[in-house]
């Protein structure tokens, strides 16, 4: 299976910079957002729609970046 409807942006989410995509295989769709600075994957999540899909993604990225310390330089 190849991926379809696959889309990537970039957004500030909980005052983090993150990067989503989203892509469908099959009927479902499927969502991943990571820290943009280490490209760390922070949340995934699949569904059977994108808005779906995304929504869930970045309501769990959303709650482990909020509850990431920030150490001042």
């Amino acid at each position: 299976m190849k991926p379809e409807e696959y889309a990537e942006r970039q957004m500030e989410l909980s005052g983090w910079p993150v990067h989503v995509v989203t892509y469908r295989l099959g009927k479902i769709y499927y969502c991943k957002v990571d820290n943009v600075s280490p490209g760390a994957q922070v949340a995934r999540a699949s569904a059977e729609s994108r808005d779906e899909a995304e929504q869930k993604a970045l309501a769990k990225a959303g709650e482990r970046l909020a509850a990431t310390r920030r150490q001042s330089v």
